[in-house]
C-alpha cells in the first residue's frame, strides 16, 4: 500500500510540475507577442493578450486540479498523501532558479483541494522571509555603457535597442537622450563623476509603449533612467524619466501589468528596488504579471508585519460605504474591503455584482487610475487583532464573509488594495495650492479612465483617493460601469413653467442614462474649486464629450492614456480629449 501510495505522489507531483512548465510557457509565449504587437502597431491586439494572460493563471489550475483529482482518485482528500506529493514536488523544482513561483503554483492546488484556512504547512510551501526571491543566484542581463560623454552613450544604446521598424529620426532621438542625461547629471552636479548607464536587455511593454529600463550611476550614486519609446510612423523617444516618482507611476498599483520577456523575474525584481526602493516587492512582481506571486508577497508581508505589530484594524478614514466595510492597521499601508450581506436602498445589486465589477477591474486597462484590488481567501488572524468597532460590524453586517472559531477569525473572502488618502479628506486637510492642483488630476481622472472605457458611475469625491505621489485614483467599483453601456444625454429643456417648477424629473430617464451637465451636483467641490474644475474641464459637463469617445472606442481606436506627466513628453502625443 505504501509502496502505492508514493508511486502515485510522485505521479501526482510530475503532473503539477508539468502542469507548472506549461503554464509558464504560454505565459511567456503570450510576453513574447508584445514586441510584434509594438512593431506593427496592433494596440487591439496587444488588449487581448492582456486579458488572456491575466485570466491563464486560473484556467491552468482549474484544469490541473481537475487532472489531479482524478488521478489521486480515493487519495485526493487525503492531507497525508499531498504531503508526500509535496516533498516529490519540491525534488522536481530544485533547479529551478525561480524557485518562489513553482512553490505558489502548488499552493494553489492544494488551497483548492482543501479550501485552506490560513496556511497549512504540511501541504503548502510557506515562508516568511524577509525576501526568498531575492536569493536567486542570478543577477539580471544588463547591457553597460561606459561614461563619460553621453552622446556616445546614447547613441550605443539606440544602435542596441534596434526594432525592425527604425527610429523615426536617429539623429533627433540621439540628441534628446543625450541632452536628457546631461541634463540630469548637471541638476544633480554629477557632470564630471558619470561612470557608466546600465539597462536591463529586455524590453518592457505596456500598452502603446515600450520602455529601456534600468539606471545612470556616477561614483556616488544611482539615478533611475527610463526611456519611454513610441512608434508612431517610425519608433522615437517620447518621455525620458530620471526621477524616482516618476517611474513609481510608472510601475505604480493602478498601472496596466508590464510584458517583458524575462529567463527570470526575481533577479528582475531586486534590481528594480535599486531604484525603487519603497516600492513594495508584491507590487513588482504584480506590475511584471506574476499577480499569484505578488498576492504571495503581500501575504508574507503582512503577516511578518501582523507578527511584529500590536495595531488592531480599526475603520478606514473616509466616509463609511454603502456596499463595503472597509478597515485598516494604522501602522501598514493597506486597507481591507469586506462586502456586506445585504447593501441599504439605492443601491439594488447583489454581492455576486460586485465582485464581477472587481474582476472587471482586474483583467482591464486601469489607466493609472484604478486600485489593483487583490482578492484572498480564508485568510486567519487573532480575534484580538480587530478592534471592537470593526469586529461588531463584521459580525453584524458581513456574517457571509467571516467566521469566528475561539479566538480567530477568518476572513472567507476580501479585497487588499493599498491605502490612498480619500480626496474628499484631501482637499479639507491640504494646502489650497495642493488641493488646487488635485482637483486639476481630478478631472484628469475622468478622462483617463474614459478613454480607457471606463465610466466611473458614482463621481463623489469620497469614491477618489490621492497617492502618495499625487496622482487621483478611483477606489469604490461597485458602480462602476464600461463606458459603452452607458447613454449620454442631454439634459432635456422645459417646455412650459409646470415643467420647470417640478421637484422631481419631469421627463423619462432608463436605467443606463446619464446626464454629463449634472454632474457639477454631486461633486461637493467649495465655490473656489468648482470653479478650478470648470476651468479646465468644463467639457466633462457635455454629453457630447463622453458620446464622441464612446464613437472613437466603437470604432476600434485605442485611445491612448499616458504614464507619465505630459511635462515630461519629448514628442507631443495623440491629442488628447
Amino acid at each position: 500500500m505504501q509502496d502505492k501510495q508514493t508511486q502515485l505522489a510522485i505521479d501526482c507531483a510530475t503532473t503539477a510540475h508539468s502542469a507548472f512548465g506549461r503554464y509558464n510557457a504560454e505565459f511567456n509565449a503570450i510576453t513574447r507577442r508584445a514586441r510584434q504587437r509594438f512593431e506593427q502597431r496592433n494596440w487591439l491586439a496587444s488588449q487581448r493578450d492582456q486579458v488572456e494572460r491575466i485570466e491563464l493563471y486560473q484556467h491552468s489550475i482549474d484544469e490541473t486540479v481537475k487532472a489531479l483529482r482524478a488521478q489521486a482518485q480515493e487519495f485526493s482528500a487525503n492531507e497525508s498523501f499531498w504531503a508526500e506529493v509535496k516533498q516529490q514536488y519540491a525534488i522536481l523544482t530544485a533547479n529551478n532558479l525561480d524557485q518562489e513561483f513553482p512553490k505558489t503554483y502548488f499552493n494553489s492546488l492544494t488551497r483548492k483541494f482543501f479550501d485552506t484556512v490560513g496556511v497549512n504547512r504540511n501541504i503548502e510551501f510557506v515562508s516568511f522571509a524577509d525576501n526568498p526571491s531575492e536569493e536567486i543566484p542570478k543577477k539580471v542581463p544588463r547591457n553597460v555603457y561606459r561614461g563619460p560623454d553621453p552622446k556616445l552613450v546614447a547613441r550605443e544604446i539606440l544602435m542596441d535597442f534596434a526594432f525592425s521598424v527604425p527610429y523615426r529620426n536617429a539623429a533627433h532621438c540621439l540628441h534628446l537622450l543625450a541632452d536628457e542625461i546631461s541634463q540630469e547629471l548637471k541638476s544633480r552636479q554629477q557632470t564630471d563623476d558619470f561612470q557608466h548607464v546600465e539597462l536591463i536587455r529586455a524590453v518592457f511593454y505596456q500598452s502603446k509603449k515600450a520602455y529601456l529600463v534600468g539606471r545612470t550611476v556616477t561614483s556616488n550614486q544611482s539615478i533611475p533612467l527610463v526611456i519611454a519609446l513610441k512608434n508612431f510612423d517610425g519608433v522615437a523617444i517620447d518621455a525620458v524619466l530620471q526621477d524616482t516618482n516618476a517611474v513609481s507611476i510608472l510601475f505604480g498599483f493602478s498601472r496596466t501589468y508590464m510584458h517583458v520577456d524575462l529567463d527570470t523575474v526575481a533577479d528582475v525584481v531586486a534590481f528594480l528596488r535599486t531604484i525603487l526602493p519603497e516600492k513594495p516587492i508584491s507590487e513588482l512582481f504584480t506590475v511584471l504579471g506574476r499577480a499569484k506571486q505578488g498576492k504571495t508577497e503581500r501575504y508574507r508581508d503582512l503577516f511578518r508585519h501582523l507578527a511584529r505589530s500590536e495595531d488592531q484594524f480599526v475603520h478606514a478614514p473616509g466616509t463609511k460605504g454603502m456596499v463595503m466595510i472597509v478597515f485598516t492597521l494604522a501602522s501598514y499601508d493597506a486597507v481591507f474591503k469586506v462586502i456586506r450581506d445585504k447593501f441599504a436602498p439605492p443601491k439594488a445589486m447583489r454581492k455576486q455584482d460586485v465582485m464581477n465589477k472587481y474582476q472587471l477591474v482586474f483583467t482591464h486597462d486601469r489607466a493609472g487610475r484604478l486600485v489593483d484590488a487583490q482578492e484572498f481567501r480564508m485568510l486567519e488572524f487573532d480575534l484580538c487583532t480587530f478592534s471592537a468597532d470593526v469586529l461588531t460590524e463584521l459580525q453584524q453586517e458581513a456574517s457571509e464573509s467571516i467566521e469566528v472559531q475561539e479566538n480567530k477569525l477568518i476572513l472567507k473572502h476580501c479585497y487588499i488594495e493599498r491605502r490612498i488618502e480619500p480626496l474628499n479628506l484631501y482637499l479639507r486637510r491640504h494646502s489650497h495650492d495642493q488641493a488646487v492642483e488635485a482637483v486639476i488630476d481630478y478631472g484628469q481622472a475622468l478622462r483617463d479612465l474614459a478613454r480607457s472605457n471606463i465610466f466611473p458611475g458614482d463621481l463623489l469625491l469620497k469614491n477618489f483617493g490621492v497617492t502618495r505621489n499625487n496622482r487621483v485614483i478611483f477606489y469604490d467599483y461597485d458602480e462602476l460601469c464600461l463606458l459603452n453601456e452607458c447613454n449620454f444625454r442631454d439634459l432635456p429643456k422645459a417646455q412650459n413653467i409646470e415643467q420647470e417648477m417640478q421637484s422631481d424629473t419631469w421627463f423619462f430617464v432608463d436605467q443606463n442614462d446619464v446626464f454629463p451637465e449634472q454632474f457639477v451636483q454631486f461633486l461637493g467641490l467649495p465655490r473656489e474649486l468648482l470653479n478650478v474644475f470648470l476651468e479646465h474641464h468644463d467639457e466633462l459637463l457635455t454629453a457630447e464629450y463622453w458620446r464622441t469617445l464612446q464613437t472613437r472606442i466603437a470604432n476600434g481606436e485605442l485611445l491612448e492614456v499616458l504614464p507619465y506627466y505630459r511635462t515630461r513628453t519629448l514628442h507631443r502625443p495623440d491629442e488628447a480629449m
